[in-house]
């Protein structure tokens, strides 16, 4: 295969407009997604749970198989399988090495089930692959109806819990010396975690869920400090990686996940490099104390 057919099959824009008017629900989709990413993902590097993201997605994926092996819906499996990974997470996972170390028992057990149930699936190939690198390209209005009201359900719960979780987040000590019951706000944001860890599938897989529930926040954090801007920021930067990556994926015959991934990761290096450069510039203007003397 010469580099013009790769690049074919990444960039392809013939009849382009016809396509996009056909993925319009696509499209609102993926924005939705974007935006409980971009919220969830601030909490979740506020509360150090990037591999707890990854280790709820690997019980989603289970979750989806199974769904996918009976015939039931893929959607509801994946909800099934993620909301009992967090809430194992959260209530045996008090501690960061405890809940580590049930990650890690939990990542390869989910992963082989996960395994098992596509190998005795018989039906098509591309559904199988769909549950690892995402497919958004046929939602349809229902489907669309009913990721909005999760999605919608999860904001307004987040929204609830806003204040007392960022206390929680911040000096869990002091939370708890406050009164703030942070242990039932822990479990409460890991139940949320897992329903957007299953929404979320559904654009990148469950082997790539991070790039909308991590990156952008991570890349947020990267050029600014305050905390209302850094949500505006992952907000802004999940959805532009998940929209703009459906509608590249319009022109390419390769799953979403690569757009969405590689959108998701040039945004984080060009909000480092921002960040380096700020950094240095605060550097230089300071005036160090043996100097001064």
């Amino acid at each position: 295969m010469d580099l013009d057919s790769i690049l074919g099959s990444i960039f392809n824009f013939d009849n382009y407009g016809e396509l996009l008017a056909l993925v319009q629900n696509s499209i609102w989709a993926g924005a939705v997604l974007g935006l409980l990413g971009g919220l969830m993902g601030t909490f979740v590097m506020k509360r150090d749970l990037a591999f707890a993201v990854h280790g709820i997605s690997e019980l989603s994926f289970a979750g989806a198989a199974f769904a996918l092996l009976i015939g039931a819906d893929i959607v509801f499996g994946s909800l099934i399988g993620s909301v009992l990974a967090a809430l194992l997470l959260g209530v045996m996972g008090v501690r960061a090495r405890d809940k580590n170390s049930i990650i890690g028992v939990i990542m390869p057990f989910g992963l082989g089930l996960g395994i098992l149930f596509l190998s005795l699936y018989e039906g098509r190939a591309s559904n199988k692959f769909g549950l690892l690198t995402g497919q958004i390209v046929s939602v349809d209005t229902v489907q669309l109806q009913v990721l909005a009201t999760a999605a919608v359900v999860v904001m307004i719960a987040l929204a609830a819990i806003w204040r007392p979780l960022t206390f929680a987040s911040v000096d869990p000590e002091v939370a708890e010396a406050r009164g703030v019951p942070v242990r039932t706000l822990g479990i409460a944001f890991m139940v949320l975690l897992g329903v957007s860890v299953a929404l979320s599938i559904q654009v990148v897989g469950a082997l790539l869920v991070l790039a909308l529930l991590i990156t952008p926040a991570a890349a947020a954090l990267r050029v600014t400090s305050s905390p209302r801007l850094v949500v505006i920021l992952s907000v802004a930067f999940a959805v532009t990686a998940t929209v703009g990556g459906i509608m590249l994926a319009l022109g390419g015959r390769i799953p979403i996940s690569p757009y969405v991934t590689t959108l998701s990761f040039l945004i984080y290096v060009v909000c480092r490099i921002v960040g380096g450069i700020r950094a240095g510039r605060g550097l230089n203007g300071r005036v160090l104390p043996a100097a001064a003397s």
